[in-house]
């Protein structure tokens, strides 16, 4: 894991990525209180210049896995959280359940949103998460041909029910664990709770000793 230093962006992994037999849900830990903060289906005008401000403010790291459609839309904005030191990773092109498409149709996902990434920002992602986890062994092969390592969560929001930025708050700092991956939202409707409770449990986490980690 990776602690903030700027300058993220695309990160290819090194070497070629064989196929994993699932997503990854934690990331390595040694009981260090490191976390990592993601942020799925963006970039949104509306939901993500806000908690690029709140990153910023707390000096932050995080991992975006962006909608190619939506890069489309605010190739600006996802340069703003690139230049952030953001992490960019890749959440298909349209946000289909992988599971439910032909290898030709996964592979029109992830390796069309792959291709913007890298002409938007100068080099194609090295992570994935499937919409809904939703993987099955096609798309885990076309996943690794394109280069990228499956990434799923251990600490699930569930923002995207609208429960209240204090039940957000409250799974966040309640689930925390050493090597933990939280999955919000920062696009896909109405996600004002979801910068609202990510104001109150980023200060919070750091207050306990927690680092905000990318993967690598």
């Amino acid at each position: 894991m990776r602690p903030f230093a700027g300058g993220a962006g695309p990160q290819t992994p090194r070497g070629a990525v064989p196929v994993r037999e699932a997503a990854r849900l934690t990331l390595p830990a040694d009981g260090t209180r490191r976390i990592a903060l993601t942020f799925d289906d963006g970039p949104h005008p509306d939901w993500t210049p806000g908690i690029l401000e709140i990153l910023r403010r707390h000096r932050a790291p995080a991992t975006f896995f962006v909608i190619g459609e939506n890069v489309r839309a605010h190739p600006d904005l996802l340069r703003a959280v690139a230049a952030d030191g953001h992490l960019i990773a890749n959440h298909s092109w349209s946000h289909p359940r992988l599971d439910h498409l032909s290898r030709t149709r996964v592979r029109e996902e992830l390796g069309r949103t792959c291709d913007l990434l890298a002409e938007t920002l100068g080099g194609p992602p090295g992570w994935a998460r499937a919409p809904y986890g939703a993987w099955h062994r096609p798309s885990l092969e076309v996943c690794a041909e394109l280069g990228m390592e499956p990434l799923g969560w251990s600490i699930d929001t569930e923002d995207w029910t609208r429960p209240g930025s204090s039940a957000i708050s409250g799974t966040v700092l309640d689930g925390a664990h050493p090597g933990g991956i939280v999955l919000a939202h920062d696009g896909g409707g109405d996600r004002s709770q979801s910068v609202a409770a990510l104001d109150h449990y980023l200060p919070r986490l750091v207050d306990r000793g927690w680092t905000m980690v990318r993967p690598v």
